[in-house]
């Protein structure tokens, strides 16, 4: 994520570990926003903030900083009786003075209130000299120092994998301090230039946004100048003991700070940085930062800063750099970090970056199916994750907390600009997105002035576009009402297809593909207008048509039943009632990883309907999860049942659709129809060792989009679909 979120909130993000498939629940990452959750004090309209000039000194081991800020301020009016600027309330001030010929402190007052939705801040007032003319730039200087100490905290999260949960931290392990830290004087919506003047204990060095002016070691310390010259909504200071790497692209510092276990892995990160910035350059214009740099982080996080993203060690050391994880960080550089969002109108940043990075990256590789998976997913995870009734339109949207939102705000935004793209056509849409990082860098946008850019360069009205998309929550459910082969041309024997699509509830205006299966194994693909509850369309084929798909290649957002989709663990995982099936058979080894695995579930799932049962107990309810194999739990056979001839289990093998796997270091991941309702699924899974299930079994809710998965040593190394046990998109003639 980029800039435009974390301040929001920093629990917000998805990190993308290696190991999860598409950017559906998991490929999502963290981003700063600078929508700080305090009232809006008058002072925002009387004065701009130029720059912070920051000189900190940082004490790990007493989690301390002392600071001295010399702010500069642009009057807006004349003679402003006062500002008020938000401050951690942990920091205590020695005084501030206007730097001036007297240079005497000035009157503050402060009070607490609430920051955001778990810390709190205090605000404080400063009365002003009333000689300040309208125009005239001056300088307040602040001193203040004290304690920034919230450790982070594990998430509270079995599938949703955010980082760990901190407003703010000084310690031995590491320094983190963000926008939601207010760790210097804050005044809304200000974007500000900084000079940050950092020193830290020797071995440390210290990382933040913009260009390193100098390091040095002095008087048995190591102090460091940065130069921010972008204008920024927050400002994140991060330290720690790193290992840098460098080289230069195009003018561009390229940089790691990695840990020493971890930095000979610089080289990987850095080629993949070169390689995403040499693209996305192409696509979205110069890049605005002087640097770019992959920094390790102590706790879990995938935040993206202007100028440098903060990953986690467990993900630096699982390769993070896939189009969906590295690469969307980087697009964040143009779109969230230089062009901020408009938070407090909705959130457009987090789809378009979504459709650039994690999408379309797969388009401009000439990898069609894989692209084809992510338009897939993206639709899965809307009709798993957003019910009906708790649905709410892409507009809304301002960050994440759950896979709802991750399912509205991020893929169905991403699907969103998908079809953007096919409405005002390729060309039109890329030149509209140079525009908008061109005219918007620097300054806030939201989605009315998206929608200007793309009307004004694709020449036409889209406000019925992005009314409708946008604006309005839901997507159509389309279904194949009728469809009958007739004559056409009789004297030619010419054939025509007569189809009756509708959609339920309010209609969309769209433009639907549908494939058509023709005899001798042809097919055609055509285009048909809707508008209406219900449209009768004539479509001329040349052959015989045997089959009839709506939209089988996934270009229109649109909501699927859940017999639309394959049996997977995620149908698992969004039943309203599920159950858990435990082994009773083994030995204790044996059964010991899936017992972890189930208690995970109940403390972490708390809320959630789950019920936990031995494999020689009754009835079981709703979708089911049957934890060990073969001659482990009772079940095993009957769980995959529904797959019919597709699966072979043996308490040393499996044979899924003909192809065997076998070995000690063996684990699957199996699901299949219920066979007793449609709408349902039992999901099998198992390891042919102790140590071959728990490997899986800490990770086993990142796999959940495919049918079937089979791991060794941890790894996967196959994968695969079932067809979904039945579509009201397809229709055999």
């Amino acid at each position: 994520m980029s800039l435009a979120h974390t301040l929001q909130s920093v629990r917000s993000i998805v990190l993308a570990l290696a190991v999860i498939v598409c950017g559906l629940a998991g490929r999502v990452d963290a981003q700063q926003t600078g929508s700080y959750r305090t009232s809006s004090p008058s002072s925002e309209r009387v004065v701009e903030v130029l720059s912070h000039d920051l000189n900190i000194e940082l004490h790990p081991n007493r989690h301390q900083l002392d600071v001295l800020d010399r702010m500069t301020f642009k009057a807006l009016v004349s003679s402003p009786a006062s500002l008020s600027l938000v401050l951690n309330d942990a920091l205590q001030v020695a005084d501030i003075r206007l730097v001036n010929d007297k240079g005497a402190p000035l009157a503050i007052t402060t009070r607490s209130e609430a920051a955001h939705s778990e810390e709190s801040a205090q605000r404080i007032t400063i009365t002003l000299d009333d000689s300040i003319a309208a125009g005239h730039v001056f300088v307040l200087e602040w001193t203040y120092h004290g304690l920034i100490n919230d450790p982070p905290r594990e998430p509270r999260h079995l599938r949703f994998v955010t980082p760990s949960e901190t407003s703010g931290y000084i310690g031995p392990e590491g320094v983190y301090l963000s926008g939601e830290t207010y760790w210097y004087p804050h005044l809304e919506k200000a974007l500000p230039v900084f000079h940050v003047h950092v020193t830290t204990p020797i071995g440390w060095s210290a990382v933040t946004q913009g260009r390193q002016l100098s390091q040095t070691i002095q008087e048995g310390k190591t102090v460091a100048d940065w130069e921010i010259v972008a204008k920024t909504e927050a400002l994140t200071l991060v330290a720690n003991r790193f290992i840098k790497a460098q080289q230069d692209w195009q003018g561009i510092e390229i940089a790691t700070y990695l840990f020493a276990e971890d930095a000979p892995l610089a080289q990987e990160y850095l080629d993949a940085s070169v390689r995403y910035l040499d693209t996305y350059t192409k696509l979205l214009g110069p890049y605005p930062f002087p640097k770019f740099a992959v920094v390790e982080n102590f706790f879990a996080s995938g935040l993206g800063m202007p100028s440098f993203t903060l990953l986690g060690s467990g993900v630096i050391k699982r390769h993070y750099i896939q189009p969906y994880a590295l690469g969307h960080e980087i697009v964040h550089s143009w779109i969230g970090n230089w062009v901020f969002n408009r938070s407090e109108q909705g959130n457009w940043v987090e789809g378009l970056t979504t459709y650039v990075a994690n999408y379309y990256y797969e388009e401009l590789m000439g990898t069609p199916e894989q692209a084809l998976d992510q338009r897939r997913l993206m639709t899965y995870g809307y009709a798993l994750y957003v019910r009906p009734e708790e649905d709410y339109p892409v507009g809304r949207f301002t960050h994440k907390s759950d896979q709802k939102d991750n399912a509205i705000g991020y893929q169905k935004a991403a699907m969103i600009f998908h079809m953007l793209r096919r409405e005002v056509g390729n060309e039109a849409f890329w030149n509209g997105l140079t525009h908008l990082v061109r005219e918007y860098g620097e300054g806030y946008a939201d989605w009315r002035d998206v929608e200007q850019v793309f009307s004004r360069v694709g020449r036409m009205d889209l406000r019925w576009f992005f009314a409708q998309w946008v604006d309005r929550a839901g997507a159509p459910g389309i279904t194949v009402q009728h469809a009958q082969v007739k004559q056409f041309k009789p004297r030619d024997g010419g054939l025509a297809l007569d189809l009756r699509v509708s959609q339920e509830g309010r209609p969309f205006r769209m433009s639907l593909p549908i494939r058509v299966g023709m005899s001798a194994g042809r097919t055609m693909v055509v285009w048909i207008s809707l508008d209406a509850a219900e449209q009768a369309v004539t479509v001329a084929v040349p052959a015989q048509p045997v089959r009839v798909e709506i939209d089988p290649d996934f270009e229109i957002f649109r909501r699927l039943e859940r017999t639309d989709i394959p049996p997977m663990l995620n149908l698992y995982v969004t039943d309203r009632t599920r159950s858990v099936v435990l082994p009773t058979q083994g030995t204790d080894a044996h059964r010991a990883p899936y017992r972890e695995l189930a208690a995970r579930m109940s403390m972490q799932d708390q809320g959630k309907p789950l019920s936990i049962q031995a494999d020689d107990e009754g009835d079981l309810a709703g979708s089911i999860l049957v934890l060990g194999g073969p001659g482990v739990n009772r079940r095993a056979e009957w769980a995959v049942s529904g797959c019919r001839d597709r699966i072979s289990l043996k308490e040393d093998r499996v044979s899924i659709e003909e192809q065997s796997f076998q070995g000690s270091d063996v684990a699957v991941l199996i699901s299949c129809p219920h066979p007793e309702h449609p709408d349902r699924v039992i999901t099998l899974f198992y390891g042919m060792s102790p140590s071959a299930s728990a490997k899986v079994g800490r990770l086993l809710f990142f796999y959940g989009w495919q049918s079937y998965l089979v791991f060794r040593d941890g790894k996967v190394v196959a994968r695969g679909n079932f067809s979904s046990p039945h579509s009201s998109l397809k229709v055999a003639l």
